[in-house]
């Protein structure tokens, strides 16, 4: 059976384009997933990347063309400068962590609900409601967001040291078992063909 490491953050835009996708291709192949939460910022810095809002003004221009686009495609809704971006991502992050120890719910689902809310309804994802909202409409216990913040918070830090050192430099970002790395959610095509063989 093949395992995916999804290497992500709750406040990235192609991680709200990705969408269920992962999870559909994972369950499509028989595949395991595990969702690993990490401080993209401090990635960035470990492996040579630039936040957005430093990056040279054309390269910002091309980010906004790219994901007006994929958003028509995904057929998703999506405010290009949302209210509340940057912000912390740690605590929907630890939330993540903690809803996929204790299981019942729907990790997915909870990706899915988290970063809409930042990206196509002007929530702050930071706030406590929004994250208990987001857990609850997955099939989690709200109270998870309150639970497991010390565990959560050294997860997070050990997914940033595992990403560092498996090769990973953005979000979203794709290991399977057999090394095979695929960066971006426009790369989810590729990696379903190459789990089923064809690539």
């Amino acid at each position: 059976m093949a395992h995916i490491d999804y290497y992500l953050t709750t406040i990235s835009p192609n991680c709200y384009l990705a969408g269920r996708r992962p999870a559909e291709v994972a369950a499509k192949h028989g595949a395991t997933l595990t969702y690993k939460p990490l401080d993209i910022m401090a990635l960035f810095a470990r492996t040579g990347g630039v936040p957005p809002g430093q990056r040279h003004v054309s390269r910002q221009e091309y980010r906004l063309q790219e994901m007006e686009r994929a958003a028509k495609l995904a057929g998703l809704p999506i405010n290009l400068k949302p209210a509340h971006f940057p912000t912390n991502a740690a605590p929907s992050s630890y939330a993540m962590i903690a809803a996929q120890n204790a299981g019942g719910g729907d990790l997915a689902a909870y990706l899915d609900a988290i970063t809409r809310a930042c990206w196509a309804e002007e929530k702050d994802i930071a706030e406590d409601a929004v994250i208990k909202a987001a857990l609850e409409q997955a099939g989690f216990d709200p109270a998870l967001a309150d639970s497991g913040l010390l565990s959560g918070a050294m997860a997070y830090e050990e997914n940033l040291e595992a990403a560092v050192k498996a090769g990973v430099f953005g979000a979203p970002f794709f290991i399977l078992d057999d090394g095979s790395r695929f960066w971006g959610q426009d790369r989810i095509d590729q990696m379903d063909l190459h789990l089923g063989g064809q690539l």
